[in-house]
């Protein structure tokens, strides 16, 4: 394997993380940014309110999509692996 091919993997691979955590971290932003506007309009500055419904919200996406992102993960890795077997 050359280094050029190397890289281009790690490249892939980083650009698939950033594709498949996108959804889950954009549901506990737009949680959390709901829930901050709520305690400051409401001035309530409970620490667990802030916590708790970042948390269940990202665990339901986690639910939502995790098929696809588990077959995105399977996709890249038989990618590797039949890359790996055509380098033989």
């Amino acid at each position: 394997m050359t280094p050029d091919g190397l890289l281009n993997i790690v490249q892939q691979a980083i650009v698939i993380i950033l594709i498949m955590v996108a959804p889950i971290l954009a549901s506990g932003l737009a949680v959390g940014l709901t829930v901050s506007i709520l305690q400051a309009t409401t001035q309530i500055q409970e620490p667990t309110l802030a916590f708790v419904p970042k948390i269940i919200a990202v665990l339901l996406a986690v639910m939502v999509f995790g098929g696809w992102v588990f077959s995105n993960v399977v996709q890249f890795t038989l990618q590797l692996w039949g890359e790996g077997l055509t380098m033989l």
